[in-house]
């Protein structure tokens, strides 16, 4: 248990913890996570807190300063230029603009698609969650629509 309050009942805040994702949140002592149901029960107040950059060892392709590994506010992963920046009065971004999303990771497995005969991948999201999905598997953003084989199988 922390010091702090919570505004919303007056009770102590609970230490820091993180998501699969990487955020961090502190919750009310009287607020507690039902994992079977997927919800909280009692004081429904969460603070959460920035997840500061962390700097990796690898450089800018468009200016050679240090990339940062950053976190955004709904827990998408992205590499960025550590000169890349934002101006509020100016409402403007400020440096390197280079930013590269990260999306997961893909993995040829030695298995065939049971629905078109294709090689199966296995993927991790960035939150860490597992699937078989058919190699021919994609999406089309301008549609938003799948395309190729719609095969998937999540892993426990």
């Amino acid at each position: 248990m922390t010091d702090e309050i919570c505004p919303t009942c007056g009770s102590a805040l609970a230490e820091v913890s993180e998501t699969p994702t990487g955020r961090k949140l502190q919750r009310c002592t009287k607020n507690i996570w039902n994992a079977e149901t997927h919800k909280s029960e009692g004081c429904p107040y969460v603070k959460w807190l920035e997840v500061p950059p962390e700097t990796l060892d690898e450089k800018c392709p468009k200016c050679g300063s240090p990339l940062v590994l950053a976190v955004t506010r709904f827990g998408k992963k992205l590499k960025k230029c550590s000169t890349g920046g934002w101006d509020k009065d100016a409402k403007k971004a400020t440096g390197c603009d280079y930013v590269e999303w990260i999306n997961g990771t893909t993995e040829k497995l030695e298995e065939v698609c049971p629905d078109c005969g294709s090689a199966l991948v296995l993927f991790t999201t960035n939150a860490g969650k597992k699937m078989k999905k058919c190699s021919t598997a994609g999406w089309d953003r301008a549609t938003r629509q799948a395309t190729g084989c719609t095969y998937v199988e999540w892993l426990k």
